[in-house]
């Protein structure tokens, strides 16, 4: 039986399925195209995983497959494949919570206390790598911005992250390129804005607008840290960081969801807010006095 499934057909509301798959821009050529809905709004999702995570068979639990080195997933693998969009949120909503809870991992009474750290880091690991082998089936950008930073972010606090540069560089489709800028928002929360600045000038010129969105949303949160770190990158050239901004800039057309994409030209004598997409620079400057903002509109900040 899987009670995360049930629990969700079970609220299933047709009534919201118009309205869901409007919002999610599912009609045919939108960044969601083909996308199904159930009729359950994040709210109903979220107190549905509440009541039900810990009954989806984690190695603490003593159900069969929860042995260190099991997956421990099956009903989470269940609704990752499905054609309904909530059924693989409350997914990953759950592998959240299965992940942050595996930092103490309460051992039941009469249970044998066989909980370890060893196998609280092997929860952990089995997470991550449960998701990042799931990049496929998180295709729209709530199921990306409510997963990656409380699992991806937070797993690499303490470790290398080059990771999500190659997302950001490599990335196979435009929501594993969000993934390697939104996961940085784990960082900004500890301080660490130096990963935000230089993802984002890997994805400066991407061609889509939900990139342009997501690197100027993490941009602006960087500058809620630290207002002169986030100003010092808009007035600087993309040739500070290294480079990485040739990625987008100056390949050839791509072809993104199935639509040839312009790519812009870089051009590395002007400072990053004058060149960089309008929608990026507002939602970057979103929270500046508002004389500020002008001056960064109108290409005359100092």
């Amino acid at each position: 039986m899987n009670i995360l499934l049930e629990r969700m057909l079970a609220v299933a509301d047709p009534s919201q399925v118009a309205g869901l798959s409007r919002f999610f821009k599912t009609g045919p050529g939108q960044y969601g195209e083909g996308d199904k809905f159930l009729g359950i709004k994040v709210p109903v999702t979220r107190a549905v995983v509440k009541e039900c995570w810990r009954a989806l068979g984690t190695p603490w639990d003593g159900r069969p497959g929860g042995e260190a080195g099991g997956s421990g997933f099956p009903e989470l693998e269940e609704c990752m494949a499905s054609e309904y969009h909530e059924l693989r949120l409350a997914a990953l909503l759950a592998l959240v919570e299965i992940f942050k809870h595996a930092k103490r991992c309460p051992v039941k009474p009469g249970m044998t206390p066989f909980v370890t750290p060893d196998l609280i880091g092997g929860l952990r690991q089995q997470c991550i790598d449960f998701y990042l082998s799931h990049t496929d089936h998180i295709n729209n950008w709530d199921l990306v911005d409510l997963s990656c930073y409380p699992l991806l972010g937070e797993w690499l606090l303490d470790k290398d992250r080059s990771i999500l540069y190659a997302l950001a560089r490599n990335g196979r489709t435009i929501w594993e390129q969000r993934i390697g800028i939104v996961s940085t928002m784990t960082f900004i929360r500890h301080g660490q804005l130096d990963d935000t600045f230089a993802i984002a000038d890997i994805l400066l010129y991407h061609p889509h607008d939900l990139i342009h969105k997501a690197v100027g949303w993490l941009l602006r949160e960087a500058g809620k840290r630290n207002k002169s770190a986030l100003e010092a990158y808009l007035q600087g050239t993309p040739d500070q960081v290294g480079g990485d901004v040739d990625c987008y800039a100056q390949k050839d057309d791509d072809l993104i969801g199935g639509h040839v994409i312009r790519h812009a030209r870089l051009d590395r004598a002007s400072p990053r807010y004058r060149t960089m997409p309008r929608t990026m620079l507002r939602y970057a400057i979103e929270k500046f006095p508002e004389d500020e903002r002008q001056a960064y509109l109108s290409g005359h900040a100092h």
